[in-house]
Parts: structure tokens; sequence; C-alpha cells
């Protein structure tokens, strides 16, 4: 049986949450360099200490790593020890799932680190989806397809975001058919329509010549998600997707971003209602560390009574916090400056992973 025909389904992330779950950095090729590992915990404590104001939290830390995390991380925020590979706990971690009984259940999808990158490791990442759905509690499904919590987002009503470079892509599913990857993720989700993206955006793929460097953050031969959603689009209610936007034609994305607009536009989700779209604007800013800026609003983390939103000071750091105030009139949104979990590869929805409340 699979947790749609069992009665589970995966809510928005805007209903409430029971807690929020997060890995804690360790030393890993993401981050080799002492002092970047060092603002990398900085910058995930900052981040826990922002969505603990609105809920629980629980940081998974490696082995004899916790004492060190909870100085970093203040006072009533959680700590368990797991082995870990690395520490982006929406890809790692399990998608959890509900019933409306008041039953909890989770996903364990297949992780191979990113489509087998040549620099990841994940003997461990691909169990901890497994832990923390036994921490929580939750009834366990496991998926042979291979997939990330960052490579969808649902509007809880039916409709699921997917792109084609990465569920599709021969990295992860080779030999799956777009036929079989959506009746795997509805299956499993409780969804009944995908709506695919081509693909992500520009700093998600490898350019064809860089500077090879190990770590997650920095594109070179090999590297990347390959084009995960939240980074790109995502619900903000039903009917409603907010999508990123790059203004400046000497981007590449800004192309990238006119097609999937432009194709969001002309979609409808499960219950036949044509989608509204809200552009965001990227950050002013291009390059980042010798390559295109892949800096995003989109990949926010809702939480209860609360929006966890990228900042980069970029003076569109406060346009895009305008548009959440009034997306999400009742709840805060806080700006948390998200440059150093970029250079780590990803972003504050990557970081987290809600587990909602039966």
């Amino acid at each position: 049986m699979s947790a749609a025909a069992d009665g589970f389904r995966m809510p928005a992330e805007w209903v409430p949450h029971e807690r929020t779950w997060m890995a804690w950095p360790g030393p890993n090729p993401t981050f080799e360099d002492p002092g970047e590992l060092a603002a990398a915990r900085v910058a995930w404590a900052a981040v826990a200490r922002a969505v603990r104001r609105f809920e629980p939290v629980t940081v998974v830390c490696g082995p004899g790593q916790s004492g060190e995390a909870r100085a970093l991380l203040g006072e009533g925020i959680d700590t368990v020890e797991r082995d870990l590979d690395d520490a982006w706990m929406r890809d790692i971690g399990p998608t959890f799932l509900t019933n409306g009984k008041g039953e909890l259940a989770a996903v364990d999808w297949t992780f191979n680190g990113w489509g087998a990158q040549d620099w990841a490791r994940w003997e461990h990442d691909a169990k901890i989806a497994g832990h923390v759905a036994d921490l929580a509690g939750a009834r366990t499904y496991a998926s042979k397809l291979v997939n990330e919590g960052g490579a969808i987002h649902v509007d809880g009503e039916g409709t699921v975001l997917l792109t084609e470079t990465v569920q599709l892509g021969p990295e992860r599913n080779p030999g799956w058919t777009r036929e079989q990857v959506e009746a795997e993720i509805h299956a499993q989700l409780g969804t009944r329509k995908a709506i695919w993206l081509p693909r992500g955006l520009t700093g998600d793929y490898p350019p064809p010549s860089s500077p090879p460097r190990s770590g997650r953050g920095y594109p070179h031969p090999g590297f990347g998600t390959l084009g995960h959603v939240d980074i790109v689009a995502a619900f903000a209610r039903p009917g409603v997707v907010v999508a990123h936007s790059q203004p400046d034609p000497a981007h590449p994305d800004h192309e990238v971003t006119r097609e999937v607009i432009g194709l969001l536009k002309a979609r409808t989700d499960a219950r036949g209602r044509r989608l509204e779209v809200v552009e965001i604007p990227a950050p002013t800013v291009l390059e980042a560390d010798g390559h295109w800026a892949d800096y995003s609003y989109i990949n926010h983390y809702l939480c209860n009574g609360g929006v966890v939103l990228c900042g980069f000071d970029d003076p569109r750091d406060e346009i895009a916090a305008g548009i959440f105030r009034r997306l999400f009139p009742e709840r805060t949104v806080t700006l948390v400056d998200a440059r150093t979990i970029f250079a780590g590869g990803g972003g504050i929805h990557c970081i987290t992973q809600q587990q909602p409340r039966t």
C-alpha cells in the first residue's frame, strides 16, 4: 500500500507545524575550510533561532557535536545526535504526511547525493529520513524514487511542482518515464496533478568550464542539484505561486525565469484554477564567488505565524519582504542573512523541514 492509498497526504507548508527539523553543519566536502565551517554554523544557528521564535526546533548533530551546537543555538532549541554527511535537512530528511485523523507518516525517498555527485557523500544522509521519522513517531513509507524535499512543492489541494531535470534526470532516475514519476509522486504525496518546470536556475547547474572546487556551493563539473524547484517557484496559497524573476538581461536567468513564469501563468492547478503568479525580483547581485549568483527570495520558510526570508544585504531585500508581508499579512516576516548558506549551495528552505501538526 502507498501512503496516499492509506489516506495520507503532504499538507501545504503554511498549515500549523508541530516543529521544524534541521541538521548541523559538520566537517565535510561542503565545508572543508575551518573558516567556512565556522561561518556556516553561525548562519545555520541564526536561522534556527529565527524559526524558534515561532515554533519548536530540533537540530540533528553529528556524534559529539551537540555541545558546540547548543552553544551557538542558545536556549530552547533541542538537539539529537546521529551520523551525518551534510546539513541540508530539506533534502535528506523525510517528507511528512498527515491523514486528518491525528496520525503522522513520512516518505523516505531514495537519496543518492543529488544525483551521485562526485564530491558528495551520502552513506549516513541516506538514513537520516528514517531516523527523523522514528524520532517524530511517524509511520514510514519507503520510496524507490530518487528525490529530495527541495525538488517538490505542494499546495495541499492536489497540486505539486516538479522540475524535469531533477526527477527525470538520468543522474537520479534513469529509465523512469514521466508517467512513472508522476504515479510515484502522487502515490506518496496524495497529489493528483503535477506541474513540470523545464529547469531550475543557472547557478544550480555546472558551467561547461570552471575551476574545480570541492563543496556543494561552488559550481564545478559535476556540481549542482540540477534544478531544485524551491529556489524557482513555490505555492503561497492555493492558486497562487511566487516565482523568481531576474530583471537584468545580463544574467542568464533572465531568459530562464521568463520561460518559467510564462509556463506557470498558463497552467491550472488540480482544482482547475488558473495560477496567479507573483513575481519576486532577484537581488541586484549578478555574480558571487566568480559564478552567476542564484540568490533567490523564493527559498523562504513558512513557520507558525512567521516567514523566515533570505536576506542578502541587497536593496531588493525590503522589496521582497514587502511582497511577502502583503501575501502573508497574518505572519511576521523576518529577514535572515542567507549569503553564507547560499555559498554552501542552498538557502533557508533547504536547511529546514516542517513536521506538520496532526
